[in-house]
């Protein structure tokens, strides 16, 4: 027969200082994981906003990234017309030949400047990102040095704010509109017109990548073996998805710490708790003891020792996602040392991610109630009356 879980409960409350200060020390770890997770979960959602699924982006061979890509005009102007690109209601190839580099921009936060991708397209790039609308002002005209900047871009950066001006290249740039990214990286960039960018970086000929959109799923994977075989081309081509997933790979070191932080803190954590319940059995020896002469088995002792363990633990998991809860949706940025540009994104406290939070304290609450657990079931009934 198993023991009524009020009886856990009560124990619990007998002892308010010791259950709080273990569920604390628990709390501090979920809170630490929670973080990291969401960091993660944000910066991936931000990345997959800014792709479409049938969009390919084609870079030269070899290049990890737009910004270290030299892909020259005449190979654009073999691709654009392979067969599976999808075309505009006027017959235009859907294909964007962009260049891509970065300027350096200042802010109260970072005096010394923030690497930000400045990015030169055509209509048809705009095209290819439907999500993009302009919130403020228009778009750039062609022939001109006038920008649209991101809206992360606007909020963080004075200078890039509607009606403001950008010295870069051979000139000076007007911010002429501001667009809504829809929560894309596309929010961290800044737009020009492609002949006008390149002409500054004297880059006419030998650009950056190729951004097109196949006409369906079957013809988006015939399309991408194709550009990868062909010898004279020399480009690798990648499903726009595939590529920002890549991205996320930035966040990669700040997981790696966050997650041997958690870690280590998640052993401290639960020989805390072995502590504390090892302390618990020893101050109720003597009600184990009755509790055995009643009847009840070694089994429902052990079961009641690791229920109290873990509704320790998960009162510390709910205050740790209580003390994360905060930083859901709030707005931060990560460099890349692939893209060199700073990304702005927000931390996402999804449900699948505090329940993963649950389970790792769980997890600790098991490991540190387990062994005191079997100390208890294990007690004679005789020793354990006798004990002082």
């Amino acid at each position: 027969m198993p023991i009524p879980i009020t009886y856990s409960l009560r124990n619990l409350r007998r002892r308010k200082a010791m259950t709080l200060m273990t569920a604390l020390g628990l709390a501090l770890t979920v809170s630490v994981l929670l973080s990291v997770l969401a960091l993660v979960d944000g910066l991936r959602s931000t990345l997959r906003a800014s792709s479409q699924p049938l969009n390919i982006l084609v870079l030269r061979t070899g290049a990890p990234a737009e910004l270290m890509s030299n892909l020259p005009r005449a190979a654009y102007n073999a691709l654009k017309n392979k067969q599976g690109i999808a075309h505009s209601p006027s017959g235009e190839p859907m294909a964007s030949l962009e260049v891509v580099t970065v300027i350096s921009l200042e802010n109260p936060q970072h005096p010394g400047g923030t690497t930000i991708s400045f990015r030169g397209i055509t209509q048809v790039g705009i095209q290819l990102r439907p999500g993009i609308t302009i919130r403020t002002g228009r778009w750039f005209r062609p022939g001109h040095r006038e920008v649209v900047v991101g809206d992360s871009i606007a909020a963080r950066y004075p200078e890039a704010g509607l009606g403001g001006y950008l010295q870069f290249g051979r000139g000076v740039w007007t911010v002429v509109g501001i667009m809504d990214a829809a929560h894309s990286s596309v929010g961290s960039e800044i737009f020009c017109d492609l002949n006008q960018l390149a002409s500054d970086e004297a880059r006419e000929d030998v650009l950056s990548s190729v951004l097109l959109r196949a006409s369906d799923p079957v013809a988006k994977t015939a399309l991408i073996q194709n550009l990868n075989e062909d010898r004279q081309l020399a480009v690798d081509a990648v499903g726009e998805a595939e590529y920002y997933d890549r991205q996320t790979m930035s966040s990669a070191p700040v997981q790696l710490v966050g997650m041997f932080v958690a870690l280590i803190m998640a052993v401290g954590s639960s020989f805390a708790a072995m502590n504390t319940m090892y302390a618990a059995v020893a101050r109720r020896s003597k009600e184990i003891g009755t509790l055995r002469a009643l009847g009840f088995s070694r089994s429902a002792i052990l079961g009641c020792f690791l229920v109290e363990a873990l509704l320790v633990a998960a009162l510390g998991g709910l205050i740790g996602c209580a003390l994360v809860l905060p930083l859901n949706n709030l707005t931060s940025s990560m460099g890349s040392f692939t893209t060199f540009g700073e990304t702005t994104f927000r931390f996402r406290l999804s449900p699948m991610i505090i329940g993963t939070g649950m389970a790792f304290v769980l997890v600790m609450g098991t490991f540190g109630g387990l062994l005191p657990a079997c100390y208890a079931a294990r007690k004679e009934i005789v020793h354990a009356l006798r004990t002082v």
